[in-house]
């Protein structure tokens, strides 16, 4: 048979348990308090009676069996609290309020011994109290026995029994009270979180887990759960984004690539050219297209990433500066360019070392790409006053104006003085993205200025905030 679902809960089965706890503990102390007030009561009963069979143990010594026997009357008349029984030699009871004595045989002169005896309470109803007493052979032979009735502490150990069992019933029921209610408060907000993750499952990413202010657990998930689903519906967001950019983006290149292929296939059907350059012209655009899709894939991964760095790694820029120094200098000499390099040593960063590289080596290709036969191309990697890590490519190419300088990172964007060199205007684009992605910058400036017949140039900086 199944539980219903509110004694199920968590909370209710934890109260259960620290109620369980409870009623051990209570029973512990419960037993410990009887046992202690038990031995207590049964340390003074063996003191009242240790004393009391001295006095007449010391009456029979001194003045005889008679007058032990009259002060063992006088005291049984009195009705104080002790019990008495004095038997001569033969067995015979001579005086006493016991009819027989607890030990029938004794091994010792003396002997403690606690024993039931009837008795009548208050109320006329017969009882068996149990009494702590001594057992005493006399030195005539006669038998004297003294003892104590624990009633009065037997009344008090159940009525302190009853009151705390009492107690403890009081408070199980009010614990499984507390469970309850507990539980079902519980359920209720559990049930509302079910409803939004049930709401999510069926596609509504607006869905939100209300949030109470109150401080608690349940707060605290609903809120971190609220902040998972902005994050979702922001990737979501993103990957549709991404996708429409890439259809968008991919547009114009598939026209080009298209229509030059269409004029290929004219020329070649006019026997302008064979059919192996009409295919090679193929391929080229194919590869231009492909490089392309990559670049705007890679642009789409970074904003995808919403500002955090995918796969971040500690490493040192100086580094990094260096291979691109020494991977890009063969390439200018080619070119005819002076190509140099200033790195500083120790410029520890955290980011995508593989996307940095990709960034960098955008704008020194860019730079050597548009910078005439004879210039100059200068690379540095430095710290600025600021703490941040900063690389910069200068070079004494036309440069960009100053109202382009914005608007050329946007992706596809060509200025006039670029027209004739291969490309698809993403260069840019991606650096921006990457530089976004690590929480960085890129700024771009006027170059050395002109002179010689070069420039004014263009400086392009990349700025990281450095590794903490």
């Amino acid at each position: 048979m199944k539980l219903p679902s509110l004694l199920r809960r968590t909370p209710f089965r934890l109260t259960l348990l620290f109620l369980a706890l409870f009623a051990a503990a209570a029973s512990a102390i419960l037993a410990y308090v009887y046992f202690a007030s038990a031995s207590e009561a049964r340390i003074k009963a063996e003191r009242d009676v240790r004393g009391e069979m001295q006095v007449l143990t010391g009456i029979y010594k001194e003045r005889g069996f008679d007058a032990l026997n009259r002060a063992l009357i006088d005291r049984t008349l009195q009705d104080n609290s002790f019990l008495y029984l004095l038997k001569n030699p033969d067995g015979s009871q001579v005086t006493g309020s016991l009819t027989d004595f607890p030990i029938a045989e004794m091994e010792e002169n003396q002997q403690w011994i606690t024993f039931p005896f009837t008795d009548t309470d208050a109320e006329g109803r017969v009882t068996r109290p149990q009494a702590r007493g001594v057992q005493v052979r006399l030195a005539g032979g006669e038998m004297l026995l003294v003892g104590a009735s624990l009633s009065d502490t037997e009344a008090y150990l159940a009525r302190l029994t009853q009151a705390l069992w009492t107690a403890m019933g009081i408070v199980l029921l009010l614990g499984l009270a507390g469970g309850v209610l507990v539980s079902r408060n519980l359920e209720r907000a559990m049930g509302r979180l079910n409803k939004v993750v049930t709401a999510v499952q069926e596609g509504d990413l607006k869905a939100r887990a209300v949030v109470r202010n109150s401080g608690d657990e349940l707060d605290e998930l609903g809120a971190g759960l609220n902040t998972m689903l902005d994050r979702l519906e922001a990737s979501m967001a993103s990957i549709r984004h991404a996708g429409d950019a890439i259809a968008h983006d991919l547009r114009s290149p598939l026209t080009r690539m298209r229509a030059k292929l269409e004029v290929a296939l004219m020329d070649a059907e006019a026997g302008k050219i064979d059919g192996v350059d009409a295919v090679q012209l193929a391929l080229d655009e194919a590869d231009n297209l492909l490089k392309t899709f990559n670049t705007v894939l890679a642009i789409a991964r970074l904003q995808a990433a919403a500002g955090r760095t995918p796969d971040p790694k500690v490493f040192d820029a100086a580094d990094l500066a260096a291979d691109m120094a020494e991977l890009y200098e063969p390439a200018s000499e080619d070119k005819g360019l002076e190509f140099s390099a200033e790195i500083e040593r120790g410029l520890m960063i955290e980011g995508n070392q593989p996307f940095l590289a990709q960034a960098l080596a955008n704008i020194i290709d860019n730079a050597i790409k548009y910078t005439p036969t004879g210039g100059a191309v200068m690379l540095r990697a430095r710290r600025r006053s600021s703490g941040e890590i900063e690389f910069s490519v200068t070079d004494t190419g036309p440069g960009v104006p100053e109202e382009d300088r914005e608007r050329v990172i946007e992706r596809f964007v060509r200025l006039d003085n670029s027209r004739t060199e291969a490309g698809s205007g993403l260069g840019l684009s991606l650096v921006g993205a990457v530089m976004e992605a690590h929480g960085g910058r890129i700024l771009l400036d006027e170059g050395p200025g002109e002179y010689g017949g070069f420039g004014p140039g263009l400086r392009v900086a990349l700025v990281l905030p450095a590794a903490e």
